[in-house]
């Protein structure tokens, strides 16, 4: 899954002398948390809502209204960016700039093509978006969990006693983080199933398989 296949493209973005104040009306108007700062076109810098609220005065300062205006508009945003901000270009895959994002504990990246040009921002949300959509969850279904040997064939076998009874899978997902040394934790979900033939299906997967649960989700319709 590539990032630019799932990044924002409309980026929204501002000049790196625009003022604190014009760039927190932006980021409120397009409903966005963190935008690009240019500088004669390059990438110089990223501000976040929380940069912005850092920045900006104490509820318990002193000063009036319009004395506290004032100072919002000469602050520019340059004053309050994070410089030289993490990247990811848009031939890397959205698994990549996943784990940046959780290491580095920032909520999105700007992309960058292969001439250091902006060309779209990956946030936490299309992250999201992206977790949604290989887990198939909104197709429906039913969702199977089973502990199998770390072997070729193994998920295959689940995969066909699901089929014998009428199932079409739809995605499966394996993680080796959480289970024992020579296992996996194998998801298949399916869809097609009748739901009263369900609880012989897990009879048989039960016997046959370390079974860990299932779980049916009705189709969700993605706004």
């Amino acid at each position: 899954m590539l990032v630019k296949h799932w990044m924002t493209k409309d980026v929204v973005w501002v000049e790196d002398d625009a003022s604190m104040m014009e760039t927190s009306q932006i980021m409120r108007e397009k409903k966005v948390r963190l935008v690009p700062v240019l500088s004669k076109g390059k990438l110089v810098g990223i501000v976040s809502d929380r940069d912005i609220k850092a920045a900006s005065p104490s509820k318990a300062t002193t000063l009036d209204v319009h004395e506290l205006y004032y100072l919002l508009s000469k602050l520019s945003v340059k004053d309050v960016m994070t410089k030289q901000p993490f990247t990811i270009t848009e031939d890397e895959t959205v698994e990549r700039a996943a784990v940046i994002m959780l290491d580095k504990h920032i909520s999105g990246l700007p992309v960058l093509d292969e001439s250091d040009k902006l060309v779209g921002v990956l946030t936490q949300g299309d992250v999201f978006r992206v977790l949604t959509a290989i887990t198939g969850v909104f197709r429906g279904g039913y969702q199977f969990a089973f502990e199998l040997e770390d072997r070729s064939g193994s998920m295959r076998e689940v995969a066909d006693v699901i089929r014998s009874h009428g199932g079409r899978l739809t995605s499966a997902l394996a993680l080796y983080d959480r289970a024992p040394k020579g296992y996996r934790t194998v998801f298949l979900r399916a869809s097609d199933l009748d739901d009263d033939k369900v609880p012989g299906l897990v009879e048989e997967l039960k016997s046959r398989f370390k079974f860990l649960y299932h779980v049916k989700n009705e189709k969700v319709i993605y706004s």
